[in-house]
């Protein structure tokens, strides 16, 4: 291992004390995560809030064999060390990273796979918001379903991290993305991502679809919704759609119209990022790169972004569960403090 300099014995971190609420999430100090050869070390100076770190929280989602048990998916931070065997990263290097787990913490091991240089004229806390929704959607509706120049899709929690992405990336693409929203001020954000129109839930969402869409319905979906949506999607869909379920914030199980699936000649996929072992990560955080020049450019709209000091992560937590946020939350920890306050 080579390192930038002496590194300390430990640090702080954010443990999930026991399965359950917010308050279940306490600093604590632990020992430096170990570097394997084909690793690189972060010192984060912030970490994204997402989904699957609500479910593990909650006893819901266990990490992997092998993975940090600490929660945290994404960061941003100063390459520290560098394992043996890896080529294609500095020290002192700013990078974002998808991580296995361990994000909320002072210092993150990851594959080096798995880390992308910051956008140019990206801050920590902004890069830190981007890389679990963006492999997330790259994953899943770009390789998986294959979107499109010219294709269209339905975009459920539009105004969320999952579903900004999904509209960013489209827009990028050449898609056209319809944005499901529930508030006038969730649609403006949605269309300042570059969201064609936008659907508010109470509306009949298939029938608005179908009105924006000539009557075709819409090539793809992306769901984060689930329960009921299941069957809202497949009316939504066009003749050989695919509707990828990405989360299921309103149930796990639902009634599916199965013989309208099959007259469209639909697919219905869906995809946990986490357990997706490191040679998968790693092309995603390849097809993830090439969109980074165009994230760059002094036009482009970045996420909206609520920011929590890493000590108050139940705070965070509990403000994602309110659902009451646009775009993402994003935790600093005391150097991504130190480094805000340097540039400000």
């Amino acid at each position: 291992m080579t390192s930038s300099h002496l590194l300390p014995a430990d640090m702080l971190a954010t443990a999930i004390t026991a399965p359950g609420g917010p308050e279940q999430l306490l600093p604590k100090r632990f020992p430096l995560p170990e570097i394997g050869a084909g690793d690189i070390l972060i010192r984060v100076a912030a970490a994204g809030v997402n989904g699957p770190d609500l479910a593990q929280r909650r006893g819901h989602y266990d990490p992997p064999p092998g993975a940090s048990p600490l929660p945290g998916l994404e960061v941003a931070g100063i390459v520290v060390a560098l394992g043996d065997e890896v080529t294609n990263h500095q020290l002192g290097a700013s990078v974002m990273a998808l991580t296995n787990g361990g994000g909320y913490a002072e210092y993150v091991a990851v594959p080096a796979g798995q880390a992308l240089p910051l956008p140019g004229g990206w801050s920590f806390a902004e890069a830190a918001a981007l890389p679990e929704t963006w492999f997330t959607v790259t994953q899943t509706l770009v390789m998986r379903a294959g979107l499109s120049r010219g294709m269209s899709v339905l975009v459920h929690g539009a105004s969320g991290g999952i579903g900004g992405a999904a509209i960013q990336i489209a827009t990028l693409l050449g898609a056209k993305a319809i944005g499901v929203t529930s508030s006038p001020q969730k649609a403006d954000y949605a269309m300042a991502l570059g969201a064609i129109a936008t659907i508010d839930r109470g509306e009949d969402i298939a029938a608005r679809v179908l009105e924006l869409t000539d009557g075709r319905g819409v090539d793809r979906v992306v769901d984060v919704i689930g329960g009921a949506m299941a069957a809202v999607n497949v009316a939504a869909s066009a003749r050989n759609g695919h509707i990828v379920l990405i989360s299921t914030l309103e149930g796990g199980t639902a009634p599916v119209p199965l013989r309208q699936m099959m007259a469209k000649g639909l697919t219905l996929s869906g995809s946990t990022l986490r357990p997706q072992d490191s040679a998968t990560k790693r092309a995603i955080a390849e097809r993830v790169g090439a969109f980074l020049p165009a994230l760059a450019s002094p036009s482009w709209r970045k996420p909206d972004i609520a920011i929590f000091e890493m000590e108050k992560a139940s705070e965070a937590h509990a403000a994602m569960e309110g659902r009451g946020h646009i775009g993402k939350l994003v935790l600093l920890t005391p150097y991504g403090r130190e480094r805000a306050a340097d540039l400000s």
